[in-house]
């Protein structure tokens, strides 16, 4: 009998196509591989908040339950404190197995096949790689030289079959920002548009009063950077109302498990705490920049994130990345030939900053 993959006819040709997310080695892994051992490594590639979570959370997660039963299906407790924290009406506020999963709901209920979606890059990957698989074109526009909005080239690409845009603030990889002003002449086109503000709270400016004004604007964040709680995949999404209701026809009803619809009321019970961590994250995203921008190695870029992009200016870039790892710091190395030059390094602790420029130093000797 042959295999699944033999069966030409078994798997649709857009799932075929498709290259597939590639994850980041487990540090356990990692450890295999060069020799160190997992405490000794240090994580800086998948943009994780090193701080952890906030003490109330860890305490909340360790309360016994009544397990055995099914999460709320309504995530009305989280929706709630949701609304307090985000201002908006708890009705347009949807929780999802991290923004992952309201991104593929987004697409399930608005993309018919045949649709376009507009995705300026180089941006999250995510972006790029579901619309196929519900029957839409992507279609890709380049970012500027210093990766700010196109919006022309953008406006140019609109069609008739156009069903939205994705754009993020900041934006990951590049750190960037995208301005109110461009978000008003995006949202005047009359396409939906979907902001992602995953890594708003590290820039301290957010958008979302704009979705008060225009109905065709969504937002979504997430729990996994700013509030250390990436292990639990936790996202939400704020949705025009017409669009929140469509979502709950089409989604799983236990989409989010009961841990984490607890950590959402925790992480906002304990909300000073943890915003203490994110203002120590921006003032070494300072330190950490100013160290780059010292050597001649690495061309840092301004980033309202809680990562910075380089660009590598002396040298490979993948060289650079195995050089680092054979020392037991992990980056983000790209092979996506627009940031194939680039090395992305999650700001992380202190002695985090401090071990990654003295390692780089000994680089920048070592390629002279």
């Amino acid at each position: 009998m042959g295999s699944v993959d033999a069966e030409r006819g078994l798997i649709r040709q857009v799932v075929r196509d498709l290259p597939g997310y590639q994850p980041v080695d487990s540090l356990e892994a990692v450890a295999r591989e060069t020799g160190h051992t997992v405490h000794a490594l240090i994580k800086l590639d998948a943009n994780e908040n090193l701080y952890g979570p906030s003490p109330r959370v860890l305490e909340a997660l360790t309360r016994p339950d009544d397990y055995h039963l099914y999460p709320d299906a309504s995530q009305q407790a989280a929706r709630q404190a949701l609304a307090g924290y985000t201002g908006a009406d708890p009705d347009r506020i949807i929780v999802g197995n991290g923004s992952d999963e309201l991104i593929d709901l987004l697409l399930l209920a608005t993309v018919e096949p045949g649709d376009e979606v507009i995705v300026p890059v180089p941006t999250f990957g995510v972006y790029l790689d579901r619309p196929p698989l519900f029957g839409a074109t992507v279609r890709v526009v380049p970012r500027r030289d210093d990766f700010d909005l196109d919006l022309d080239q953008i406006e140019a690409a609109i069609g008739e079959r156009t069903k939205l845009v994705f754009v993020a603030s900041p934006n990951n990889p590049t750190g960037n920002l995208v301005s109110a002003q461009q978000l008003v002449r995006l949202l005047r086109t009359g396409v939906l548009v979907v902001l992602d503000e995953a890594y708003f709270e590290f820039a301290g400016r957010t958008l979302l009063p704009l979705s008060r004004e225009f109905e065709n604007l969504v937002v979504l964040r997430t729990f996994s950077k700013w509030a250390g709680l990436a292990g639990l995949r936790i996202g939400y999404g704020i949705f025009p109302p017409a669009l929140a209701e469509a979502i709950w026809r089409v989604k799983q009803p236990f989409n989010v498990n009961t841990l984490a619809l607890r950590a959402v009321e925790a992480a906002l019970a304990d909300l000073s705490v943890q915003m203490q961590k994110v203002i120590r994250i921006r003032l070494e995203r300072g330190r950490l920049f100013r160290g780059l921008r010292r050597l001649d190695l690495l061309q840092p870029y301004p980033s309202r994130g809680n990562f910075i992009l380089c660009r590598v200016a002396r040298g490979d870039a993948h060289d650079l990345h195995r050089r680092l790892l054979a020392r037991g710091i992990l980056v983000r190395k790209y092979d996506d030939p627009l940031l194939r030059q680039h090395l992305r390094i999650t700001v992380g602790l202190p002695e985090h900053t401090d071990r990654v420029l003295q390692a780089l130093r000994e680089i920048a000797d070592e390629v002279a």
